[in-house]
């Protein structure tokens, strides 16, 4: 069974620039829409497999690869909490969840 999905307003914000980067740079909507179908897609893998992602430092936060992204997410009995997404070509100093 799938768990409830609730996605952080730090994530909400990370997803909204990265397509918002990709409209303006590509001058279309096209890859930005492909590129969300990719994250809605990979979201609902983690809500019915979880544990799918690789674990990280910190207890209960996992990651999944999305293309040049990272999808960080914590699990807890009934609900995923979508926490950051991070562009895998930025400074891995900054990473907010290692």
């Amino acid at each position: 069974m799938a768990k409830r999905i609730i996605w952080t307003r730090t994530a909400q914000n990370n997803r909204k620039e990265i397509l918002l980067f990709w409209k303006d740079h590509n001058q279309s909507n096209t890859y930005s829409k492909k590129l969300n179908e990719l994250f809605i897609k990979a979201i609902e893998l983690v809500a019915t497999h979880p544990h799918i992602g690789r674990p990280t430092t910190i207890e209960k936060v996992r990651v999944k690869l999305v293309r040049d992204y990272l999808l960080f997410y914590e699990e807890t009995s009934e609900e995923i909490f979508i926490l950051s997404i991070w562009d895998n070509r930025r400074n891995p100093e900054r990473i907010p969840y290692q």
